[in-house]
């Protein structure tokens, strides 16, 4: 069998605003898929971009068309940088998932933003992106996607986990992938941890620190997404509507913490069966009282893999499904999203 080799770059911008996650990687389909990050790097949002990302969920469709051309100037600075400065040549595509602003698959709608053809023009490279619109076109949540790279990549896993902006879980069920969202994480962790002058709650110090309020926790975990089966997923909306508010009850920011991410361990543990082995991802996984927390309420084998895959696997995977868009392969699960049908999701750009 001939073996085929896809020099690209994947990247990724989360719900918690940390940066632009690139990852120049190589993947590799013998028998199976492989990959090697060859340079990878987070780049912090400056503090005018960062604030108006956090903003958009309020703007006007004029003012987000506005920041949607701003944003892919800004996207396309970034890689060329990048590109420039790990001195990278000949590559296959740009595989972006540019930065969600909008996620209201109940209503048929997301958006993300950065995902313009002119991106192509601007690098001067393929550009594979914008994976989520069609899914929901085809009454899926678009999104979790990465489940497609966790079956493909991390196969070896019962439960991969990732603990972004949200926790997300995927699986094997009967022979089909299975993924959600779980709950919110650093979306809501970072929020109170800049409130004490921190981008995020170093090593879970903070909740460390603080109190778990009991009838706080209880009533977030009563919340009746939840209870809610999968297909499901949630969305920086879902968090403004229903999380703060009931946080917003405790009077000191230590205890928010603390009792929010106690609530983050419950209902991680509640979807794990006893003793499988669990893999985990994200910036969470540095979040060390998080983890002892999920200890705690679980039998689960916690697997913790090396830095730069806990910081890449997104951009990693995001670079996987452009290269399978570019195979006319299945990128998107229809098991995991509730789309009518697996399909080939993506648009393709050239300059």
């Amino acid at each position: 069998m001939n073996h085929q080799y896809y020099n690209v770059l994947g990247i990724m911008s989360g719900t918690s605003l940390d940066g632009i996650d690139i990852a120049h990687v190589t993947l590799v389909r013998k028998e199976n898929w492989s990959f090697q990050i060859h340079k990878a790097l987070t780049i912090p949002y400056a503090t005018g971009m960062k604030q108006e990302l956090a903003n958009a969920i309020t703007y006007n469709k004029r003012e987000v068309d506005q920041l949607n051309r701003k944003y892919t100037r800004y996207l396309a600075e970034k890689v060329r940088y990048f590109i420039d400065s790990f001195k990278i040549d000949n590559l296959v595509a740009v595989c972006s998932h540019g930065h969600t602003i909008f996620h209201r698959p109940q209503e048929n709608y997301t958006l993300q933003i950065g995902n313009l053809p002119e991106l192509a023009q601007l690098i001067n490279q393929r550009v594979v992106c914008d994976f989520r619109v069609q899914d929901v076109a085809l009454n899926g949540q678009g999104a979790p996607l990465v489940p497609i790279g966790d079956r493909l990549l991390f196969g070896s896993y019962d439960y991969c986990l990732n603990l972004g902006g949200f926790a997300n879980l995927s699986f094997e069920q009967n022979a089909q992938r299975i993924a959600y969202d779980i709950c919110p994480v650093n979306i809501v962790l970072n929020h109170y941890a800049l409130k004490l002058g921190k981008e995020y709650d170093t090593g879970g110090a903070f909740a460390k620190a603080g109190t778990i309020q009991t009838c706080v926790l209880e009533e977030l975990n009563s919340l009746a997404y939840y209870h809610q089966s999968a297909p499901k997923s949630l969305g920086k909306e879902w968090v403004n509507a229903h999380v703060f508010q009931i946080l917003d009850q405790i009077e000191g920011t230590c205890d928010i913490i603390a009792t929010y991410t106690e609530h983050i361990a419950v209902q991680i543990a509640k979807q794990l069966p006893p003793e499988k082995t669990l893999f985990i991802t994200g910036g969470g996984a540095f979040n060390t009282y998080l983890l002892c927390s999920l200890r705690r309420h679980t039998t689960a084998k916690i697997i913790i893999p090396e830095p730069e895959i806990i910081e890449n696997k997104e951009a990693l995977i995001f670079a996987l499904l452009g290269v399978l868009k570019l195979r006319n392969e299945n990128n998107c699960l229809s098991s995991v999203t509730g789309a009518n049908r697996d399909h080939c999701s993506g648009e393709i750009y050239v300059p």
